[in-house]
């Protein structure tokens, strides 16, 4: 499946409050379980930290791709969302293994497709934030059609 096939304007917000990572996570569950993406917020967000404690999911440039396989999950998807401040978050990258996060691309995958579906979207989109120029049309977004855009073109 496509990245443009699963890019969603109700699962993005570009204005997430939380203050730290758990809040963050939680709103875009949130998001995702209002758009039945998902069916429990609680259960989602524990995989999701399975997944987190494996390895960090911070890339830098201000990004984390956090992910993990849920029976929670419903269908596929990924949130998005640009914190309203950065939030401190575990890195692979950085000398001191923690950065700070302001771009969060949650994915939401079944555990019967995480295996076949999750690493081409993952790499589709590892890809495009590898683009400068996407980066900087992704931090300058003021529309969830801009940030949709930044990511298909």
């Amino acid at each position: 499946m496509p990245l443009q096939d699963i890019l969603d304007r109700n699962v993005i917000n570009l204005h997430v409050k939380g203050q730290n990572k758990d809040e963050v996570l939680r709103d875009m569950s949130r998001m995702l379980f209002e758009q039945e993406y998902i069916e429990d917020i609680d259960l989602f967000v524990k995989d999701i930290y399975l997944r987190e404690a494996e390895g960090a999911t911070g890339i830098g440039n201000n990004v984390s791709i956090p992910h993990g396989k849920c029976k929670a999950v419903k269908k596929i998807g990924i949130a998005i969302g640009r914190c309203e401040h950065e939030i401190l978050w575990e890195s692979s990258v950085e000398d001191d293994g923690w950065q700070q996060t302001r771009i969060i691309f949650l994915f939401c995958v079944s555990a019967d497709d995480y295996g076949k579906e999750h690493l081409k979207l993952l790499a589709e989109l590892a890809g495009k934030l590898g683009s400068s120029q996407v980066m900087a049309k992704l931090q300058k977004a003021e529309s969830k059609d801009e940030i949709i855009q930044a990511l298909l073109n």
